[in-house]
């Protein structure tokens, strides 16, 4: 596995920085748990990381490939889930799953992704019928999927997981990101400080956009 090294990366949004100077490496094996106050550029970070947005200036180094352009970021596609849930409404629990099985090349064991979330009950009901907290485990059923090893993305990118969870729902989604590294596959989670952070305490390092936003 490749490690991930990002060195002066720059964010701009509307002619405001964001941050300057942010510097860090994530190696295989491990989750990087990213804090800071609101407004500290942490949904930012992750959207430059996942190829969403380009950074005013700074280097994203995969393994020895140094990513120049969004084009390029996208090659090492890693996983990324953001603070909303891209939930289709009109489709069923279960049909959601299995269209972000298909179009990300994951395997087909939506039933037990779904048991793993405790949603498996609701699998034939219409996603607008889910409360909050229930299309948050929706959206992150898709880390309990099947991989082929070839396509596995080895880098996950998670801002604020852990929003709208019970802790019984915390609690599988530690255990996903454990097992991930545990396969020597890395994990960047944007958090506030919670629950998540002390399950995930003896496999995470911690990175703070506060404090080291020069």
């Amino acid at each position: 596995m490749q490690s991930l090294k990002i060195k002066n990366l720059e964010c701009n949004r509307n002619g405001r920085s964001i941050f300057t100077g942010i510097s860090f490496d994530v190696t295989p094996g491990r989750i990087l748990l990213l804090s800071g106050k609101n407004g500290s550029g942490k949904t930012s970070l992750l959207r430059i990381l996942a190829g969403l947005m380009p950074p005013k200036a700074g280097s994203i180094v995969w393994g020895d490939k140094k990513f120049t352009d969004k084009r390029d970021r996208e090659l090492f596609s890693p996983l990324y889930i953001g603070h909303s849930n891209p939930v289709k409404l009109g489709l069923t629990v279960r049909e959601n799953l299995i269209f972000w099985a298909k179009i990300f090349g994951h395997g087909l064991n939506v039933d037990a992704a779904l048991e793993q979330f405790g949603i498996r009950n609701h699998s034939e009901l219409p996603a607008s019928y889910l409360s909050e907290g229930q299309k948050r485990r929706l959206t992150l059923a898709r880390l309990a999927l099947d991989q082929p090893v070839s396509t596995l993305p080895s880098l996950w990118l998670l801002d604020e997981p852990a929003w709208g969870l019970d802790p019984e729902a915390v609690k599988t989604l530690s255990n996903l990101a454990i097992d991930h590294v545990k396969n020597q596959g890395m994990v960047i989670i944007s958090t506030h400080g919670n629950n998540l952070d002390e399950l995930l305490a003896l496999n995470s390092d911690r990175y703070s956009l506060t404090e080291n936003n020069c």
